[in-house]
């Protein structure tokens, strides 16, 4: 038998080793600091920390779904899913207005995706292999479709600063640009799952489910609808706490709501990463970049006209540089099909170098 050591907490009950869903006392928690109108400082920050674990069962729940799949399909029930607390708290924010914030969250998640969730998975998942192999047609597919968004980001920003852009004209680009991305991003899947399906298999799989589909829906359903309270929370608290902290609320939307809003996508990509399934975490953390960019940004725009606070998608040269820039990366990390942990490491350097030029604007 072994000597004592540092490693032995695996010893520990089970009930004592930390666990992410410890965090979900911060659910109630945020309950009780709303009603008793606490300081919007707390209120932000405990919504926000109930947020994580929550977008960790949804990430959870369809996990579990997705392992009757295969991984692309998997891949996408991750992406999409976990795109869900960012929409929810985009439609909250919609709601009050907020739609600098809105189109901040939207870069924000896009190169959060690429930068973090994807640098994480190759740091996680190479640093103890030479080197991990993943789909090269999927990696490439979903860098063309990011080039594809940049444009559309690029073109409507260009035209406002032209003499004919009007409030009436800027709307019509924004929601023609719109229009146009979720056409590629529907025709997108009809590529990979129809018409050129054999070019996405892989021998990735997510295992076998270990709940029932009644279970894994109904926490699906209820972790989405506690996502939706702590989302109204933490956005009723948004003005008084930027102010407070002295942040902007671009900073705000570009680093804080994409981090808070992409839990899933990290808990999912890189322990699949760990477990040498590239394919899948690949699918995921690419994949959640394309969708905010091609059908996230488009239903948002739609759903701002809906309900009378037209979201327009001309954004801030910065923000357009900072997508453009993970587009570039990305295309030439995923030319050979290869990744290792250097270069998760360099793609979390990027992040980290835009995020300090973000606190300051």
């Amino acid at each position: 038998m072994g000597q004592p050591g540092a490693g032995d907490d695996v010893n520990l009950p089970a009930m004592f080793k930390p666990r992410f869903e410890w965090l979900l006392v911060a659910v109630p928690a945020a309950i009780v600091v709303e009603l008793v109108h606490a300081p919007a400082v707390v209120i932000f920050m405990v919504s926000a920390l109930a947020i994580l674990p929550l977008a960790g069962q949804i990430g959870h729940a369809t996990e579990d779904l997705a392992a009757r799949s295969g991984p692309q399909m998997g891949g996408l029930l991750n992406a999409t899913f976990g795109n869900v607390t960012e929409m929810i708290i985009a439609f909250f924010l919609i709601l009050e207005d907020e739609l600098e914030v809105v189109k901040a969250s939207i870069t924000g998640s896009i190169i959060g995706n690429v930068l973090v969730v994807l640098g994480l998975a190759f740091l996680v998942g190479g640093w103890t292999r030479s080197e991990q192999r993943f789909s090269r047609a999927s990696a490439n597919l979903h860098s063309a479709s990011l080039i594809i968004a940049v444009v559309g980001l690029l073109m409507p920003a260009l035209f406002s600063f032209t003499p004919d852009a009007t409030d009436f004209r800027r709307e019509a680009v924004s929601v023609g640009v719109a229009i146009v991305l979720a056409l590629v991003y529907l025709l997108g899947l009809f590529f990979s799952f129809k018409t050129h399906k054999s070019l996405f298999r892989s021998s990735g799989h997510h295992g076998e489910p270990k709940w029932s589909r009644g279970r894994a829906l109904g926490q699906l359903a209820g972790a989405t609808v506690l996502v939706a309270l702590m989302s109204e929370f933490l956005v009723g608290a948004l003005e008084e706490t930027t102010e407070e902290l002295g942040l902007s609320k671009l900073f705000v939307g570009l680093i804080i709501v994409p981090i808070v809003g992409n839990a899933a996508e990290h808990s999912s990509a890189v322990l699949l990463a760990a477990k040498d399934k590239m394919d899948v975490s690949i699918e995921i953390a690419i994949g959640s970049s394309t969708q905010i960019a091609l059908f996230v940004a488009p239903v948002l725009v739609f759903v701002s006209l809906a309900i009378g606070h037209p979201l327009d998608l001309i954004f801030s040269p910065v923000e357009i540089a900072a997508v453009a820039f993970s587009s570039i990366i990305l295309g030439f990390i995923a030319l050979d099909g290869r990744s290792n942990w250097l270069e998760g490491v360099q793609l979390l350097a990027a992040y980290l170098v835009m995020a300090i030029s973000f606190f300051f604007l």
